[in-house]
């Protein structure tokens, strides 16, 4: 089984912090919040993280000096978060080797977009994920289980895709509606209906991965009948 890459997100607003791990978490990341950078050279020794999502304003030690301990002392790529739309900020940091810049406010989705394409261009996201004797390449769209490619609609692809990220996990109705379509407000039987498409093609090749578990959501994983 691939291991998640690993996160950590530097940023002392309690809202936004708990707001990006969650989301970040619900990708299938491996995620350590911080609300400042003070034990940045532990963190990054102990977690050794893949990527840094770090905020500029920050009490102590400011982003941009952040910035500089994680080029010193990791090949970690660097996100940073700020409330600043200036130019000179945005290069700023881009000239200290920042890898992406995301303006506050944002939307969560373009977050977590972003960092899956910083860890992807530095090669830290392994394209594809096995559960049992089921294989999804996420990159080329292939699943396979067993001998067996498996055809799937574009929508049970990201579906499939979603929920190989959160192996292992419980995802509700809401949160499968916003990471597939983008909303959440979807009737909720959208989800039943491409799940159990998704679950009678899965079990024609093999004991059923994809569980219900009732009044909480879905999980994928192996081992169960």
């Amino acid at each position: 089984m691939s291991t998640a890459a690993r996160v950590l997100v530097i940023e002392d607003a309690e809202a936004i912090g708990a707001a990006v791990h969650a989301a970040l978490r619900d990708a299938g990341y491996q995620v350590l919040l911080r609300p400042d950078g003070r034990e940045l050279e532990a963190d990054i020794a102990r977690f050794r993280p893949d990527l840094v999502v770090l905020d500029v304003m920050l009490p102590g030690r400011d982003g941009f000096a952040l910035l500089e301990v994680v080029r010193r002392s990791s090949g970690a790529g660097v996100l940073m978060l700020t409330a600043r739309d200036g130019v000179s900020d945005r290069l700023r940091g881009l000239d200290g080797g920042a890898d992406d810049y995301l303006v506050k406010p944002f939307v969560l989705a373009e977050l977590v977009a972003r960092v899956t394409a910083v860890l992807r261009r530095l090669g830290r996201t392994p394209s594809t994920v096995q559960i049992g004797d089921l294989v999804v390449d996420a990159d080329s769209g292939v699943v396979v289980r067993g001998q067996a490619q498996i055809d799937l609609t574009a929508t049970e692809l990201r579906l499939l895709r979603y929920l190989a990220a959160q192996r292992g996990r419980v995802v509700g109705k809401t949160q499968i509606l916003t990471a597939v379509w983008g909303y959440e407000d979807y009737d909720p039987n959208l989800v039943e209906v491409h799940v159990s498409a998704l679950r009678r093609k899965l079990e024609e090749h093999g004991p059923r991965l994809l569980h219900t578990v009732r009044g909480l959501g879905y999980v994928l994983r192996a081992g169960e009948s």
